[in-house]
């Protein structure tokens, strides 16, 4: 007889921006239906409740292009031609190409690939890293993730640390909040996030959300909307800035206790004079005045706005401005971070509850412990510069962001992609990416861990089945700001041949002769029994396994909400920003000391752009492409399910002017191209999106067609391949194209 219901209490655990405690009812080995918990949470008594991604989880599970079995490639590298094979074979092959590889190489041509698609503690990539310290020396490392290269590494240039968030019930006491490329509605950004500003509006906050595209979040919070230009944030900041200082609108004291670069009275000994932020916003250090008409020209914002925003800003005190991570993934991304530090410092709004210290905008509650790793290797690499790594490893050198030592031993030689499409779809200038990956003299192996035959696992030698979260268990924290923890219990057991990461990652170990080592007589949830034991060691109060298991969440209760910088601000003597200086930097020596004033100043600064709206190629590419994450899906998670479809169709946004002249109907097929590739895709024409400027949603599986095309609307077959100049990040808003109605007959 069939076994009742049952409900699991659980979590997805892919990188959607949220961390949401789910229900799932369950009948024999079968889940039947997912739904929020009702529970509440914290003083505020706040649900953790899903968005519409998680309506996709069982259409996810039993979807019949699962993949099944263990595959061994055929054809060409990229073809998509694979036999069954058995888990002994891949197994024994895997082992006998990382003895190959790592035998002939040495420990830096082996790399563990970035990977968002597990975000729990017990994901496979972490048991990889595990494996490669035990066998063989080692791995090449990365640094920065895709998401937020440029805030993580610019924000500590201005404060000491990435840190710079507070608790989101601190947006209570705002007048103002500013949402600067800012999109929760969509991203989430950690779960409830909507839910805290929509009652910091009812309170009485004015929000304005800064953002080229008339989001989900303009429609639901905003009382204005500023579009601007992609890549000319910091010409608007600059302007803001004019005003307060020519209107004496900034708070001078706050300026002159904590803060150092201000004016030239406020600069670091032995600094030339004409360097400070003073200096540069009224044109003395470069004979240009950076005036709400001199910006207007740059970034499309009329004056007359510009200067009724900064006086807002710096009237309405506490204000916060906080920034998403849209406008640091541009080709000059660090400097939006620092100018908005730079603003809220002006405007006196750091430390303080209602304010924002802006920046990277993240804290830490508590932190869970890992599954201890050790790697010999010290050299590590930008994530962004992967591709290098392939091709030119041991010509890369510390300016292209190398770490550790002087040059790598050897390029790049086996690579394990596991749960992560960003090998190809998710990585720029998906047509470069292709002739690197099926070049087999250059990266000699690759093995996949994957749920379905994504775009990157196309360029798998080995494929390997993998589980879905409903299928195994593991812990993961809340997202950005560490607030909680759930525990993922396992609804169902996997079908067919699927294994969890550390069941066949503990079978190669074996192979390879240090399974002892690896495993230490752990099985898989042993391992998570040891991550609560460690975390409980740090934080006292964490549930032990068995409590965590059975209640399904960890949600401390604190005194009083988190505000960053509440101690510096307080008692700067005591209590010094972990700066050089001990304060604020709005001038940094170290930038400064690196004489790279044109794309690496001391001050924040707008800087023309590539592709941006002042290049040259304008003229044969005049539009601005910008992507964003759609509910459709979790970047490329999902993208492949009809419900995606349903939930928002894939389309470029264009906006009627610049439709009515390129003859494109809504609704009609187009071509969006420049001369990295060419997508065809729908036409949504709206005034949404600003003139001059276009937006595709990211996360669309690249599908390309015997010309070429691609039909599956992978934003990344456009974008460019060019770090930042600091941090080496991912530049990947900053894209110029065409667009012009397809000629595809229907």
């Amino acid at each position: 007889m069939e076994k009742a219901k049952r409900i699991v209490s659980t979590t997805g655990n892919h990188n959607c921006g949220g961390r949401c405690l789910l229900e799932v009812h369950v009948r024999g080995n079968r889940a039947l239906r997912i739904t929020g918990s009702k529970r509440r949470f914290g003083p505020e008594g706040r649900q953790l409740l899903p968005c519409v991604r998680c309506g996709s989880y069982l259409k996810r599970l039993y979807h019949p292009d699962r993949l099944k079995y263990p595959l061994k490639r055929t054809g060409k590298r990229g073809e998509g031609r694979f036999e069954r094979i058995s888990w002994d074979e891949a197994l024994d092959h895997i082992a006998g190409e990382l003895k190959r590889i790592t035998g002939h190489y040495g420990p830096q041509s082996r790399y563990i690939h970035y990977a968002t698609g597990i975000m729990g503690k017990l994901a496979e990539k972490e048991f990889f890293r595990r494996l490669l310290g035990i066998y063989g020396g080692g791995y090449l490392n990365y640094y920065n993730s895709y998401s937020t290269a440029c805030t993580d590494y610019a924000t500590p240039y201005t404060y000491g640390t990435a840190r710079t968030g507070s608790s989101r019930e601190t947006l209570k006491d705002s007048k103002l909040i500013i949402l600067w490329g800012h999109n929760p509605a969509e991203t989430i950004f950690s779960t409830g996030t909507l839910s805290y500003l929509k009652e910091a509006k009812d309170r009485g906050a004015r929000v304005i959300v800064v953002d080229p595209r008339r989001s989900d979040t303009v429609k639901a919070l905003a009382d204005q909307w500023i579009p601007l230009r992609p890549t000319t944030d910091n010409a608007l900041m600059d302007a803001m800035l004019w005003v307060m200082i020519t209107e004496k609108l900034y708070e001078e004291d706050f300026l002159r206790r904590y803060c150092l670069g201000f004016d030239e009275d406020q600069m670091p000994p032995g600094i030339p004079p004409g360097n400070s932020l003073v200096s540069y916003i009224l044109g003395s250090s470069d004979g240009i005045p950076k005036t709400p008409e001199w910006a207007e020209g740059i970034c499309g914002v009329p004056a007359d706005r510009i200067r009724s925003f900064a006086r807002e800003f710096a009237g309405a005190k506490p204000a916060a401005l906080i920034q998403g991570y849209g406008p640091q993934r541009h080709a000059l991304g660090e400097q939006p971070v620092r100018g908005a530090t730079v603003l809220a410092a002006v405007t006196g709004n750091v430390g303080i509850s209602g304010g924002w210290a802006s920046g990277a905008g993240t804290f830490k509650r508590f932190s869970l412990a890992s599954v201890p790793v050790y790697n010999p290797v010290t050299a590590s690499i930008p994530v962004f510069l992967w591709t290098e790594a392939v091709t030119r490893g041991t010509s890369l050198r510390s300016e292209d962001g190398l770490a550790g030592t002087e040059k790598l031993d050897s390029n790049i030689k086996f690579i394990a992609s596991l749960a992560g499409n960003c090998l190809v779809n998710q990585h720029s200038d998906i047509r470069r990416t292709e002739a690197i990956l099926k070049d087999e003299s250059l990266c000699e192996f690759i093995l996949v861990s994957e749920e379905f035959l994504t775009s990157s696992a196309m360029y798998a030698d080995v494929l390997l089945p993998s589980t879905n979260f409903l299928e195994r268990i593991d812990i993961a924290a809340s997202d950005t700001l560490g607030e909680y923890a759930i525990f993922q219990n396992q609804a169902v057991e996997p079908q067919f041949e699927r294994r969890t990461g550390y069941d066949w990652i503990a079978a190669l170990a074996e192979r390879l002769g240090v399974g002892e080592e690896f495993s230490r007589g752990r099985g898989y949830e042993d391992w998570a029994r040891f991550i609560v034991d460690e975390t409980r060691r740090a934080v006292p109060d964490f549930p032990s396994y068995e409590r965590f298991r059975k209640e399904g969440i960890y949600y401390p209760v604190y005194e009083k909400p988190h505000i960053a910088f509440e101690e510096q601000i307080r008692d700067p003597e005591n209590n010094p920003f972990p700066t050089p200086s001990g304060k604020i930097e709005i001038f940094s020596e170290r930038l400064y000391r690196m004489n790279r004033p044109d794309d690496i100043p001391a001050v924040p600064k707008y800087i023309p752009s590539w592709e941006g709206p002042e290049d040259e190629l304008t003229e044969k590419y005049p539009l601005q492409l910008i992507g964003w994450h759609s509910r459709r899906s979790t970047h490329s998670t999902f993208a492949n399910l009809d419900r995606a479809h349903k939930t928002e169709a894939l389309a470029v946004w264009i906006n009627p002017r610049d439709a009515e002249e390129r003859g494109i109907r809504d609704g009609g097929l187009v071509r969006v191209w420049n001369d990295r590739g060419t997508v065809e895709i729908p036409a949504r024409v709206t005034e949404d999106i600003m003139q001059g400027v276009a937006a595709m949603p990211q996360g669309g599986w690249y599908l390309p067609d015997q010309n070429g095309v691609d039909r599956g609307s992978s934003i990344n077959t456009l974008t460019g391949f060019k770090p930042t100049p600091l941090a080496k990040g991912n530049s990947q808003h900053t894209i110029l194209v065409e667009i012009s109605p397809s000629k595809t007959p229907g």
